[in-house]
């Protein structure tokens, strides 16, 4: 990764008495994929349309491959591109004619033909708009905002109810769009998404970062104890589980043991443990901590509107 092309510092966005966005400060490098995760309404959407021009920050600086993004507006247009939440485009318009539509918008762009080949839609470009699936429509948008050859992408909430088969092909689509060199600010509620494609996520929770780091040093830092678990007779004694070293919970559950361990070498103890009582062993398991543990631990784990 090279240099900083997107500089965020102390932004905020406030509608009346919401702090949509309360003053966060990042950077993003040249040939990132940087995730920005958080619940609904944290600030994500809000965010990516303030670096990408479309809202005028209330303070803060940003600056996008050294342009300003409201001063410099007609010039950073021509060097981003950016998949919007909620997109429309009308229903009786073929996917050709928006290609070319749109095309005329850049001095650089790339050929229609090319990139509805790649996306899989070259079939459908006589086709219109209303006529696609959800994952069409989702990779159709990817092309529009790549028409203008970017160098730095904005994707927001791409995969958003698309189904698994959908979400996997998008996400080879944007692995293939780092490949090209190009830089992808992404926003997503999906943690098993941010944890495959990201290579630094930022969780923003209400307006503000919350934790910024790797995938793998966040689960690391926030992802609390691995879990072990497995099905038990119903004489089965269990109260040994706790005195191995290592093993910071256990809890039973009619039929069903779960233990939480800070060491490795707990595993490797309670395999033994449950061999000597023949007991448990049949459905051993382990699971071990993920994105999402890190989201829930540092978000809270109730559900909030």
């Amino acid at each position: 990764m090279g240099e900083t092309v997107v500089t965020v510092q102390d932004l905020a966005k406030h509608y009346k008495d919401v702090k949509a966005v309360d003053g966060i400060s990042f950077t993003v490098k040249r040939g990132e994929i940087f995730g920005i995760v958080g619940p609904n309404g944290a600030g994500k959407t809000t965010t990516i349309e303030c670096i990408a021009g479309m809202r005028s920050p209330d303070n803060g600086l940003v600056n996008v491959l050294g342009l300003h993004p409201t001063n410099d507006s007609a010039l950073l247009k021509q060097r981003i591109g950016l998949q919007q939440q909620e997109s429309e485009i009308p229903d009786r318009l073929k996917l050709k004619e928006a290609m070319l539509l749109f095309s005329s918008f850049y001095e650089d762009v790339l050929d229609y033909k090319e990139l509805l080949t790649q996306l899989n839609l070259w079939e459908k470009k006589d086709a219109y708009f209303s006529t696609l699936s959800g994952g069409q429509k989702k990779r159709f948008f990817v092309a529009m905002a790549l028409i203008g050859n970017p160098d730095v992408l904005f994707l927001d909430e791409l995969t958003s109810g698309l189904d698994p088969q959908a979400r996997r092909s998008i996400w080879k689509l944007v692995k293939s769009l780092r490949e090209q060199g190009r830089t992808i600010v992404l926003s997503t509620h999906y943690m098993d998404e941010a944890e495959k494609l990201c290579d630094r996520v930022a969780v923003i929770d209400r307006g503000k970062i919350a934790a910024l780091d790797s995938p793998a040093n966040l689960i690391l830092s926030h992802g609390g104890h691995t879990r072990v678990l497995f099905d038990v007779e119903e004489d089965f004694d269990h109260q040994f589980l706790s005195g191995i070293p290592g093993v910071e919970s256990v809890q039973r559950e009619n039929d069903s043991c779960s233990l939480e361990v800070s060491i490795r070498s707990a595993i490797v103890e309670i395999v033994k443990g449950l061999d000597s009582a023949d007991n448990g062993l049949d459905s051993f398991r382990i699971e071990a901590p993920d994105l999402e543990d890190v989201f829930l631990n540092i978000t809270g784990r109730e559900v909030r509107d």
